[in-house]
């Protein structure tokens, strides 16, 4: 099977069996979609969407977080990974959109990544999710999806894999193929017990390939 007809494949099939895909991530601005998303690095969106309610609440815009402090933040996050770092983060970030960019997000992937606690992969979920803009963020599901099933050819880094998808994928699909990954490898291609044989898309998959299907 040849690279190409392996992403036909997969694209078609989750084309026509998943054509509404959506990060699961709850928010009701793009400032709260940038909280979320700092704060979803190395922890589920469930547990996110646990605490952004209350957080959200007390921090409506970037003014009143860029008025607060990382210990007042911290007390919403505390049970998030990493609560000391995140709330620090969070307002560095605020601060940097109140004073740099009139409280805006700004929808340029080097400006992003000059906001505190966003990098690469936030910035493209930022102008994937908030601007609708073609964007393909790996995170580590994506990462390790698309080695596995064969999308790459054993990226080394998320920037390698990036680059390989955005060059195979249609560019109005970026976006949606991004969550298409990030879903089938939360629920169906577990990193420790992926789920072959209930896959959709194992006929064009390098690894059921190779194993055969046997889990």
């Amino acid at each position: 099977m040849t690279k190409k007809q392996r992403y036909e494949g997969i694209i078609n099939w989750f084309e026509n069996n998943m054509s509404i895909a959506e990060t699961e991530l709850h928010y009701d601005s793009s400032f709260h979609l940038l909280i979320a998303v700092i704060l979803s690095a190395q922890c589920t969106d469930k547990r996110v969407n646990m605490v952004t309610p209350a957080l959200f609440e007390a921090f409506p815009t970037p003014e009143v977080m860029a008025e607060s402090s990382p210990e007042e933040v911290y007390e919403y996050i505390k049970s998030i990974s990493y609560p000391n770092n995140k709330a620090k983060n969070l307002v560095g970030m605020a601060k940097k959109l109140v004073n740099d960019f009139n409280s805006e997000i700004p929808s340029e992937l080097a400006l992003l990544e000059q906001i505190p606690g966003v990098g690469r992969k936030t910035a493209n979920v930022m102008l994937a999710v908030a601007f609708n803009k073609p964007a393909m963020p790996v995170d580590t599901h994506v990462f390790r999806l698309a080695n596995r099933i064969g999308l790459t050819n054993n990226s080394k880094t998320p920037l390698e894999t990036e680059k390989e998808l955005v060059k195979n994928i249609p560019t109005e699909l970026l976006s949606k193929a991004h969550h298409w990954l990030i879903l089938h490898g939360r629920y169906v291609c577990i990193a420790k017990s992926p789920k072959c044989n209930e896959c959709g898309i194992n006929r064009w998959c390098k690894y059921f390939e190779k194993n055969k299907g046997v889990r």
